[in-house]
């Protein structure tokens, strides 16, 4: 399924690629890789609360900003876990950590197919990067919270995300 002009980039309109998903959709499975090259599917992330952050490059101003935050936010959300899913190869993702003292956020690269862009709509077909965007997955993996950024280069709306993400590690789905 492809979504022309879901996304724009700098006013110009992409495709992405993949279904727009909504609160209370499943949540799709993923094939992705961690820092290591292992192997990590949907149920490989845990059964705790995630919030998902999907990321365009780690090496750009607003991703390297929202994953920083994002950073931040975890070590105040306990019951929360928090990923960043970007095309970085895992080298870089782990580079980039690494120079900047991200610890708490759990990095996993879509590099190989792109099959977490392709299941969750943030695929951007014409430059085989990921669109910014958020998902809050339950401990039920429901999607409870769903942000795809209309522009690449705009912040997400961290404290909408958060407050999802809180509801829902309360709420102990």
């Amino acid at each position: 399924m492809e979504r022309p002009g879901a996304t724009t980039m700098r006013g110009n309109p992409l495709t992405l690629i993949g279904p727009e998903l909504k609160s209370g959709d499943a949540a799709p499975d993923f094939n992705v890789v961690d820092g290591s090259l292992k192997p990590v599917t949907l149920k490989d992330t845990g059964n705790s609360v995630r919030i998902i952050s999907v990321v365009p490059s780690l090496d750009t101003p607003v991703c390297d900003a929202q994953t920083k935050r994002f950073n931040e936010e975890a070590s105040k959300l306990p019951d929360v876990d928090i990923i960043t899913v970007s095309m970085d190869l895992p080298f870089a993702q782990k580079r980039w950590c690494g120079a900047f003292g991200v610890d708490k956020v759990k990095m996993l690269s879509d590099h190989r197919d792109g099959s977490f862009g392709a299941n969750y709509g943030t695929l951007i077909k014409d430059m085989r990067i990921e669109s910014r965007a958020i998902f809050v997955v339950d401990q039920s993996n429901k999607v409870r919270y769903v942000e795809y950024v209309k522009e690449v280069a705009d912040f997400p709306n961290y404290e909408a995300a958060l407050a999802a993400a809180k509801s829902a590690a309360a709420a102990k789905a």
